[in-house]
């Protein structure tokens, strides 16, 4: 897909007031995804990024994401989405669930796979401590920012 016609879409968009676009052309695809005041693509590899244009892929494991959004909240720390896309709670269908609550969790343990433009992104956990909820359901779309666990930190150092 020519980046003038990336541009374009942006401003159409802009202009619009819609809140998402895709695009499919031939086998490239294209999400693009308000986010507050910007506009940015969405989904991408980390957090809202500069529009690109990437070919249709098939559904393979991406690596890990390692900066999933971390606020400490009164009852423990939130673990917020990334990006946008599908939240996976297990490697594939019918295999058990990557945490559950009340599990213990390490720095670096995978919590979940969220889909996005077919590439399954891991959402690593940045701190230790029990899995107090998860806020979502295997198969449920997220959006930027969305609280998908909260993980309690006490009894940990």
């Amino acid at each position: 897909m020519d980046i003038r016609k990336v541009k374009k879409l942006i401003e159409l968009l802009d202009e619009s007031g819609i809140a998402e676009i895709e695009i499919t052309e031939g086998e490239e695809s294209v999400r693009i995804s308000r986010h507050g005041s910007g506009v940015a693509a969405a989904p991408m590899a980390a957090a809202p990024a500069p529009v690109v244009a990437t070919p249709a892929a098939t559904a393979t494991a991406a690596p890990a994401v390692t900066a999933p959004v971390v606020e400490v909240e009164d009852d423990g720390s939130a673990v917020k989405a990334p990006m946008v896309g599908t939240f996976y709670s297990a490697p594939s269908p019918g295999s058990p669930s990557f945490v559950q609550v009340g599990d213990r969790v390490s720095e670096g343990d995978t919590l979940c796979i969220i889909e996005a433009m077919k590439m399954m992104n891991q959402i690593e956990t940045e701190v230790a401590g029990t899995v107090k909820s998860i806020r979502v359901q295997n198969g449920d779309p997220v959006e930027y920012g969305q609280i998908l666990f909260v993980i309690d930190q006490r009894g940990t150092s």
